[in-house]
């Protein structure tokens, strides 16, 4: 069973798994016995973290398909609230491939649900990795599939859906770039992605109000938050051009591989803000740890 199923569960820790496993080659090879705590290597040679990698390979590559898609939809349609609908989809869309990967991989399908996971001692660094990497090649593929689908006017057009900052438009004396500067997409990235982590993510990362809401309303809240953050984070600029918090530095990634142009354009914000957000909700994580309120429950989580 995957730790972090095994963590929500109630089953042992991660923690608990690795240090029995290290415990386990005593004797055998000591340096190897030490060396292995550190950065737990031997889960790159483990069939269940590459089984779990593929799951978070697909599901990362169908929500980058499906939410570029809704993107693409949204503003071709000429709908005079994209962003609106944008947001409503993203909450059934997020759910269901939580819900479907979950029982692999954890239900990650996004960097900084397993950066933070890392962080708080829920999956070692070496899983982190390896889904990291399959996230974003997931993200990859996800973006090809739409590639061969769509109209090449639209892909150019709409930008295959992807994270923008800005776009190019024509105007009266030719073309102009309009959207928002990087500090105002930065501050943005940081914020909507510590909303994400703190008021969803970390539900799923604490034991008690997981098996308190089950499952399925876990992931229900972290797809509706992630929904409600985009819809403010359009709204809150109000500018064309700019495709609102990206919160997924793989589906950034995907598109702007397989598209490029624009897409490049302040692509490190996409992948810096959510970073620091992490950084951040691991340093809340800690402090709230050592308060004693809640001490007792946090510890049970094996929280470093």
């Amino acid at each position: 069973m995957d730790p972090v199923v095994m963590n929500i569960v109630g089953q042992d820790s991660p923690r608990k798994v690795e240090e029995s496993k290290a415990t386990s080659l005593e004797g055998k090879d000591s340096s190897r016995t030490a060396f292995l705590p550190c950065i737990i290597s031997h889960e790159f040679f483990s069939p269940e973290v590459w089984r779990a990698s593929v799951a978070e390979l697909l599901g990362t590559a169908v929500l980058v398909f499906v939410l570029d898609t809704i993107v693409i939809s949204s503003y071709q349609t000429k709908t005079e609230t994209p962003n609106l609908v944008i947001s409503f989809f993203i909450f059934p869309t997020l759910t269901i491939l939580l819900l479907a990967t979950f029982p692999i991989s954890g239900g990650h399908i996004n960097p900084i649900i397993t950066f933070s996971a890392a962080l708080v001692g829920v999956i070692s660094h070496s899983r982190a990795c390896v889904y990291v990497l399959a996230q974003c090649a997931g993200a990859v593929l996800g973006a090809l599939a739409l590639k061969a689908v769509v109209n090449s006017n639209i892909e150019e057009t709409f930008s295959l859906g992807g994270c923008t900052l800005s776009v190019i438009v024509p105007g009266p004396d030719g073309a102009i770039t309009v959207g928002i500067n990087t500090g105002q997409a930065l501050w943005l990235e940081i914020i909507c992605t510590f909303v994400l982590l703190f008021a969803s993510v970390w539900i799923g990362f604490d034991d008690r109000q997981a098996k308190a809401l089950g499952l399925v309303l876990v992931c229900s809240i972290i797809g509706a938050v992630a929904g409600v953050l985009v819809f403010v984070s359009t709204t809150v600029t109000a500018t064309k051009g700019y495709a609102g918090a990206g919160m997924n530095p793989a589906r950034c990634l995907g598109a702007a591989l397989v598209r490029g142009g624009q897409l490049w354009n302040g692509l490190w914000v996409f992948w810096v803000g959510p970073a620091i957000a992490c950084l951040l909700f691991h340093v809340y994580v800690k402090t709230i740890r050592d308060l004693p309120p809640w001490t007792e429950f946090l510890s049970k989580n094996e929280l470093p």
